[in-house]
């Protein structure tokens, strides 16, 4: 059995980590340091989202109701205020957009991420779609987006989903 003494040290560092973790620190062995903030990093835990009634077919075929993706502009609003990195990073983490990317062809995700990004710039940034497209096709939201990719794939790879 551990002196005393020991014994208080680890009890000191016990409650030392507790009080870290419970204040929200950043997280060992993260990715990016923005992975740390819960609201870039998976920012959808708690958001009921059923995968099961999305139709990309309708959407193709008949555009999608910007009210259906209210929680994403959300976020991805309150990531901007952080960092553009930090929205693109959220964009990216989005299920439906997830299942889009995986389950359709590159060029109907291209489709449904660019009609997003635009009516995102249009709520939140009053941008018509001409002015929403030159932001998009601007060096620092392409910096941003590749960064964001290149991320969550070092994130996926390790297989931790919290960073």
């Amino acid at each position: 059995m551990a002196s005393p003494d020991k014994q208080q040290k680890r009890a000191k560092r016990a409650k030392d980590k507790a009080k870290r973790n419970r204040a929200g620190g950043p997280k060992a062995n993260v990715v990016h340091p923005l992975l740390a903030n819960p609201l870039v990093n998976e920012p959808f835990d708690d958001v009921e989202i059923d995968l099961s009634t999305f139709d990309f077919a309708d959407i193709e075929a008949n555009g999608f109701d910007p009210a259906h993706f209210e929680d994403l502009f959300q976020a991805m609003n309150v990531g901007e205020r952080i960092s553009v990195l930090a929205m693109c990073l959220v964009f990216l983490q989005y299920p439906v957009l997830e299942l889009v990317i995986a389950e359709e062809g590159e060029e109907s995700a291209i489709d449904l991420m660019m009609g997003l990004l635009i009516v995102y710039r249009g709520l939140f940034h009053n941008e018509d779609e001409e002015s929403a497209l030159v932001w998009i096709r601007g060096e620092p939201f392409k910096a941003a987006y590749n960064e964001a990719s290149s991320i969550l794939q070092q994130k996926y790879a390790r297989g931790s989903s919290r960073g």
